[in-house]
C-alpha cells in the first residue's frame, strides 16, 4: 500500500517546509502583542472596567511571554524540543479560544497569561530550529524569512485587528488564531524532529533560578509597562518594582553563572559576535516597538485617521521588508555582514530623521519615503544581524542563544514603549511652555488669529462673548496640537540617534567564516 510521505530531513523541500512551519508559529505569537491594543476600547464596554484596568490585558501577556522566552532552552531539554514546541502551540491556541470567550476581566487576564506562556515558547525555538536546519551559506535567507514572522507581524496586527473588530467584534482577534493553531500543530507534528544533542533529560531542576527569573522579569515588566502611567519614581509601587527587579536579576546572574544546569545559560554571552548582535538587537527593539507605538498615535490622534486607515498608511514599511528581506539573505553570502548591517542602520537613521520633520499637514504620500527607508533598513539589519550573531554558536547552544537574543529584543521593545510615552509627555509640556510664551495679547499674530476665529464663530451664529471664549479654547487646542507634534519630532530624532550606539557593536560582529559541517539530525 502506497503512503504519502513527508520530504526527508535535509532535502530542500523539507528545509523550507520546516521554515514555513515555525515562522507560522512565530508570526501569530508576535502578532498577538499588538493586535489586542486596537480592541481595548471595545473590551471596556464588555467588561465594564476602567481604562487603567484594561491595560492589564496587554501586560499579562507580555509578562508571561517574556519569562517563557527566556526559559525556552531549558524546557526544550526537559521535555524535548518538538514536544515543547507542540505543547506551546497547543496552549497558545487553546488560550486564544478562552480569550475570545472571556466575559470578565479576571477571566481575560488568566487566559492572556496562558496565551503568553504558550506564545513565549514559540519564538526562540523557531529561530533555533531554522538556524539548525539551514547550513551557514543559507542562513541569511533563513533569517530573512524568520524576520518576516517576527518583524512584520507587529505591523500587520493593528490592521488585521482593526478590521476584525470593526466587522465581527473583538473576540475574533483571538478566534483567528484557532485555524492557524490547528494547521501549525499538524505541520509541526509532521516535519519537526529533535537533534541528538537535545535527546536527554535534566539531572536536576534549577528551582532557585526559576524563582529569581520569574520575580525579576515580572518586576521589570511592571516597571516598564506601568512606569509612565504611575509617574515613575514618584510612585511607591514603581520604586518597589525597580528595586525588586534589580535585586532579583542581579541575584539571577550570580546564581546562574554558578549552577551546573542553569535555567538560563548566560555563558553564551561570552561569545563576542553573539554579545554584539544581542546588544544591537536590544537597540533595534527600542526603535522598532517604539515606532510601532508612536506612529499610530500620531496618525490617529493628530491626523484623525481611523485605526484601519492608519494601519494601511504604515503598510509600505512592511512591504519594503517583505520585498528586500530575500535580497538581504542573498547578499549575506556575497558581502561582509558588517557592511549589510551598517547599511541597514544608515537607512533607518535617514528614515527616522525624515520623520523628525513631519508636520500636522503631512499625509500618506509625504510619509512614504521615510516608511520605505525604515522598512528597507530593517530588512537588511535584522535578518543579516541574526545570522551573523549566531554563526559562531555551537548547535547545542542555539536554543539558549535564541532565547537570550529574543529576550534582548523584547526588553528593548518594552523599554521603547516606556521611553516613547515618557518623552512625548515631557516634551509636549516643554514645547507647550515655549509656545505659550509667545501667545500673549501683545503678540500681533496671536490677536489677529483670535480676531479671525472670533469673527468666524460669530458669523456662525455664536452669541457675543461666547465666541471669544470659544476662540481662546480653539487657540489653546491648536497650541497643544503643535506642541505634541514637536514632541513627536523629538522622539523620532532620538530614535535615529540611538543607532549611533550600534556602530561599536557592529565592528565586533566579525567576518563570515567558512561553515563547519554539522551532524545530521535524526527524525524523532
Amino acid at each position: 500500500m502506497n503512503r504519502t510521505r513527508m520530504p526527508s530531513p535535509g532535502t530542500p523541500a523539507a528545509k523550507w517546509l520546516i521554515a514555513a512551519t515555525v515562522v507560522l508559529g512565530s508570526f501569530v505569537s508576535v502578532m498577538d502583542i499588538s493586535i489586542v491594543n486596537v480592541a481595548m476600547p471595545q473590551m471596556l464596554g464588555t467588561f465594564g472596567v476602567s481604562l487603567d484596568a484594561i491595560t492589564w490585558v496587554a501586560v499579562a501577556y507580555s509578562i508571561a511571554e517574556i519569562i517563557l522566552v527566556t526559559m525556552s532552552a531549558w524546557f526544550s531539554v526537559l521535555l524535548g524540543r518538538k514536544r515543547f514546541y507542540l505543547f506551546s502551540f497547543l496552549l497558545f491556541t487553546g488560550a486564544s479560544a478562552l480569550c475570545g470567550a472571556a466575559r470578565s476581566l479576571e477571566m481575560m487576564i488568566l487566559a492572556r497569561v496562558l496565551q503568553g506562556i504558550g506564545g513565549g515558547g514559540l519564538i526562540p525555538v523557531a529561530q533555533a530550529i531554522m538556524l539548525e536546519t539551514f547550513p551557514e551559506e543559507e542562513r541569511g535567507m533563513a533569517m530573512a524569512l524568520y524576520m518576516m514572522g517576527v518583524v512584520v507581524a507587529p505591523a500587520v496586527g493593528p490592521v488585521l485587528g482593526g478590521w476584525l473588530t470593526d466587522h465581527y467584534g473583538w473576540p475574533w482577534i483571538f478566534y483567528i488564531n484557532l485555524p492557524v493553531g490547528v494547521l501549525g500543530m499538524a505541520m509541526a507534528a509532521a516535519v519537526l524532529h529533535d537533534p541528538p544533542y537535545l535527546q536527554r533529560t535534566l539531572a536536576r531542576i534549577d528551582w532557585v533560578g526559576i524563582g529569581l527569573l520569574a520575580v525579576g522579569l515580572t518586576a521589570l515588566q511592571l516597571f516598564l509597562e506601568r512606569g509612565e502611567r504611575e509617574d515613575w519614581f514618584a510612585s511607591r509601587f514603581i520604586v518597589v518594582a525597580a528595586l525588586v527587579a534589580l535585586l532579583a536579576l542581579a541575584a539571577l546572574v550570580w546564581w546562574e553563572l554558578r549552577a551546573e544546569e542553569p535555567v538560563v545559560n548566560l555563558r553564551v554571552l561570552k561569545n563576542v559576535p553573539f554579545l554584539a548582535g544581542t546588544s544591537m538587537g536590544f537597540i533595534f527593539g527600542i526603535t522598532l516597538f517604539g515606532s510601532i507605538f508612536i506612529l499610530p498615535l500620531f496618525l490617529q490622534q493628530l491626523r484623525g485617521y481611523s485605526v484601519f486607515d492608519s494601519g494601511l498608511i504604515q503598510m509600505p514599511r512592511a512591504l519594503a521588508m517583505l520585498v528586500l528581506a530575500p535580497l538581504a539573505g542573498r547578499l549575506y553570502n556575497l558581502v561582509d555582514s558588517r557592511l549589510l548591517v551598517g547599511g541597514g542602520i544608515v537607512l533607518m537613521m535617514v528614515g527616522y530623521f525624515d520623520m523628525a520633520h513631519y508636520t500636522l499637514e503631512v499625509g500618506g504620500a509625504q510619509m512614504l519615503p521615510a516608511l520605505v527607508l525604515t522598512g528597507s533598513g530593517m530588512a537588511f539589519m535584522f535578518s543579516v544581524m541574526s545570522a551573523a550573531s549566531m554563526r559562531t554558536m555551537p548547535p547545542r547552544l542555539l536554543t539558549a542563544a535564541s532565547g537570550l537574543y529574543t529576550l534582548a529584543r523584547r526588553v528593548g521593545g518594552n523599554l521603547g514603549y516606556a521611553l516613547v510615552a515618557t518623552l512625548v509627555a515631557q516634551r509636549t509640556a516643554f514645547h507647550r511652555a515655549r509656545l505659550v510664551e509667545h501667545v500673549t495679547p501683545y503678540d500681533e499674530p496671536t490677536w489677529r488669529a483670535l480676531a479671525a476665529l472670533g469673527e468666524r464663530l460669530a458669523g456662525g451664529g455664536m452669541p457675543p462673548g461666547v465666541d471669544t471664549d470659544a476662540a481662546l479654547k480653539l487657540l489653546d487646542r491648536a497650541v497643544h496640537r503643535q506642541a505634541t507634534m514637536l514632541a513627536y519630532n523629538d522622539v523620532f530624532w532620538v530614535m535615529a540617534m540611538l543607532f549611533v550606539l550600534s556602530f561599536p557593536f557592529l565592528l565586533l560582529l566579525g567576518r563570515r567564516r567558512r561553515a563547519v559541517p554539522r551532524p545530521v539530525a535524526s527524525r524523532s
